[in-house]
């Protein structure tokens, strides 16, 4: 049996109380599943840890925009085109106006998402953008069972472009590999036997990269090994019918559900 784990951004800046995006519940999320793959060491085959990786200059950051008096926006502002358009935001930096009024446009299009501004988070080189720790030590202790070492994924470093999904960007740049479709990545996918998910956020992130790898699979079928265990992954703040639509969407589609209590016990 190949098992494969993909972890989700679990990381210090969506743990709760201290994190810069704190998702309530993660905390605990992330010991479950610490606490998970202990018990399964001996049966998984790779553990995928995908990041957030931002950089402090970032379309999703407040220090893009400006309203018409000078003010960035507050954190959790939607931004939209027709705000652009309508002289309510604009880019602080004029060389990238044209390009953010583009991207909005695109991101629109998707149906997925409006623009939304985030505090800056797991932002490269600082502690946020560390993994939580019982997490980490627990990817640790496989790594040295098994002398192996755990697929990781950075995501988030394009500064014009949200990237949710560890799979591709909201909108790829078609001059950055790195918000294309990573089809290694899928490929990995497809050859696991079982793959649980867990990690942060389930409105989000985790959404995200589920959706478009069942959208990548060489084969519809291949959801029907996909297990979320519902007690490691939580939403954010006022995003809680997002993770309820999204569980629906693909219990519907074949995703099984589990908890990291009774997953293979």
């Amino acid at each position: 049996m190949n098992l494969q784990i993909v972890c989700i951004d679990i990381q210090n800046d969506f743990m709760d109380p201290s994190g810069a995006l704190q998702v309530a519940g993660a905390t605990e999320d992330a010991k479950r599943t610490a606490k998970m793959i202990n018990r399964l060491t001996p049966k998984i085959n790779d553990i995928i840890v995908t990041m957030d990786s931002h950089n402090i200059v970032d379309i999703s950051h407040p220090i893009w925009w400006l309203d018409d008096n000078g003010n960035p926006p507050g954190i959790f502002t939607p931004i939209t085109a027709a705000d652009v358009r309508a002289g309510k935001w604009h880019t602080k930096m004029n060389n990238v106006a044209k390009r953010s009024l583009e991207y909005l446009d695109e991101l629109e299009k998707s149906g997925r998402y409006n623009h939304m501004i985030w505090p800056e988070h797991c932002v490269i080189g600082t502690p946020g953008h560390n993994l939580q720790a019982d997490f980490a030590e627990a990817v640790h202790y496989w790594e040295r069972t098994r002398y192996a070492t755990a697929t990781k994924v950075t995501k988030g470093s394009n500064p014009f472009t949200e990237h949710y999904s560890a799979v591709r960007a909201e909108v790829p740049d078609p001059k950055d590999n790195t918000t294309q479709l990573n089809r290694p990545l899928i490929q990995q996918f497809e050859t696991a036997d079982i793959l649980a998910w867990t990690g942060q956020a389930l409105s989000h992130c985790l959404a995200n990269t589920f959706r478009d790898t069942v959208a990548a699979f060489s084969h519809s079928d291949f959801i029907k090994k996909m297990v979320l265990l519902t007690d490691t992954t939580s939403n954010v703040y006022q995003c809680e019918k997002m993770g309820e639509d999204f569980i629906k969407e693909m219990v519907a589609k074949g995703m099984q559900l589990s908890t990291s209590v009774d997953f293979l016990a």
